[in-house]
């Protein structure tokens, strides 16, 4: 008990961290940059009370999937997070989670963006829909913080371009239907983020060009649980890491752990 409560959690992720064959998967994934981005997951879990509750080295094994997309975790960038959800057993478990920036960067690694963007639409400013040509243009100026709507974005070097427009209530009602966590998770904390992430992806997924990347960041937790197979046995055993491919899945929307028979399709 004694030892419990003395228990660091930031020195428990860095022992984690400290394992060769551990740091060499970052070393691998961001080369020069691995040091800076171990530094912030060191931070960030030093600094979240909530993922503390989470095993660290499975906090290590999410922040992996960040790091082979060569995104960063820190929650101010907004180019994806790792937050922790209650899987099946009540138990936290670590999420990584893309944010609207990072789904924009990723785009634009296909060399095919000419423009992509997301943000929001104030009081004072109005959506005109060009129906025909499935675009979209704003007029007017923020007059108030009040928020109508969102917008995502895109003209490819080709010329062909597509936006999309959800309102407030739109993306509400989108987050509930597809989300279970609506009411607890990122959609309550986050939702304006939330909201343009929902609409950058709808439309970059129906009319988009998808990266490799992109593709692969539905298929992040084998690529993980590939990486982790090259861990040295006798790191495995001294770390007790599990296989990333834990007896959950995960909301695509919103990280959340699901049953199997609460999954939704988003698109």
């Amino acid at each position: 008990m004694t030892n419990q409560i003395a228990r660091k959690p930031v020195n428990e992720i860095k022992n984690v961290l400290s394992v060769p064959s551990v740091r060499n998967l970052f070393d691998n994934a961001l080369a020069d940059n691995a040091g800076a981005f171990v530094s912030s997951l060191i931070d960030l879990y030093g600094g979240d009370s909530y993922l503390q509750n989470c095993e660290p080295k499975d906090v290590v094994m999410e922040a992996l999937k960040a790091a082979t997309l060569k995104l960063p975790i820190n929650k101010n960038l907004g180019f994806g997070y790792v937050v922790p959800f209650k899987n099946k057993q009540g138990k936290l478990v670590p999420t990584f989670i893309i944010g609207y920036k990072g789904l924009i960067q990723l785009a634009m690694r296909t060399g095919q963006y000419k423009a992509i963007n997301s943000g929001i639409i104030y009081e004072g400013m109005e959506i005109k829909e060009d129906v025909l040509r499935g675009t979209l243009e704003i007029k007017g100026s923020k007059q108030s913080d009040k928020i109508k709507g969102y917008f995502a974005y895109f003209q490819l070097i080709n010329g062909f371009e597509k936006a999309l427009y959800m309102d407030v209530e739109e993306a509400a009602d989108w987050g509930k239907k597809y989300s279970k966590s609506f009411a607890k998770g990122p959609w309550t904390t986050e939702f304006d983020a939330q909201a343009q992430k929902t609409c950058l992806r709808r439309l970059l997924s129906k009319y988009g060009v998808l990266s490799t990347e992109m593709q692969r960041l539905e298929k992040t937790e084998e690529d993980v649980d590939i990486a982790v197979g090259t861990i040295e046995n006798n790191a495995v055993e001294e770390l007790n890491i599990p296989s990333p491919q834990a007896d959950y899945i995960v909301d695509e929307e919103t990280g959340e752990i699901l049953d199997d028979e609460e999954i939704i399709a988003p698109f």
